[in-house]
């Protein structure tokens, strides 16, 4: 019996596995918004444009997914560090690999793994950059270079991202702009 993980990793049109992904969010109301397909975008123009050696499918796919027990309405700072291990379990129970859910609760530090998945670095990185860049009711978003700064200077300040290098080249090369 196939399980909505084969379903929406079997898909490799990126337009397919949004519309999977929407309507996954219809049925058991996940987290899915216009955030999520920016930062999945950028993760998808990100990796065709450095040439990474990272399976583009499996990315994307958590790029879609991984926020999908987040609670856009919480105060509850345990529950924000939380979601994204939320998001891991409730995707282990549709079928997903230990190694995809291993993925998709990286997206942030909280659960503190030392041997971070290469996948995981992208999703931190696309996560923190669309977190900054797009408005929040509580402040404007930030401009690329800005964003770029205070992922590098704040946000992982201290941490080992072995695509944060790549990852402002990309954007400098899409903006046009020398690093």
């Amino acid at each position: 019996m196939e399980t909505f993980a084969d379903y929406i990793l079997s898909e490799k049109d990126f337009i397919k596995k949004l519309e999977i992904t929407y309507y996954l969010q219809k049925k058991k109301k996940i987290f899915f918004d216009n955030s999520v397909i920016l930062k999945a975008e950028i993760a998808r123009l990100f990796i065709e444009t450095m040439k990474l050696d990272v399976d583009e499918n499996l990315v994307l796919t958590a790029c879609l997914l991984y926020a999908c027990k987040k609670n856009i309405m919480s105060h509850d700072l345990d529950k924000i560090k939380r979601y994204a291990l939320d998001g891991a379990e409730y995707l282990a129970e549709l079928g997903f690999s230990k190694r995809f859910c291993k993925i998709c609760s990286e997206v942030n530090r909280y659960q503190g793994n030392i041997e971070r998945e290469k996948e995981s670095d992208i999703l931190e990185l696309v996560d923190n950059f669309g977190g900054l860049v797009l408005d929040r009711p509580e402040r404007k978003g930030f401009p690329i270079d800005e964003a770029l700064n205070l992922i590098e200077n704040r946000n992982l300040k201290g941490k080992t991202n072995r695509y944060l290098e790549k990852f402002k080249e990309f954007m400098y090369l899409k903006e046009g702009v020398a690093a």
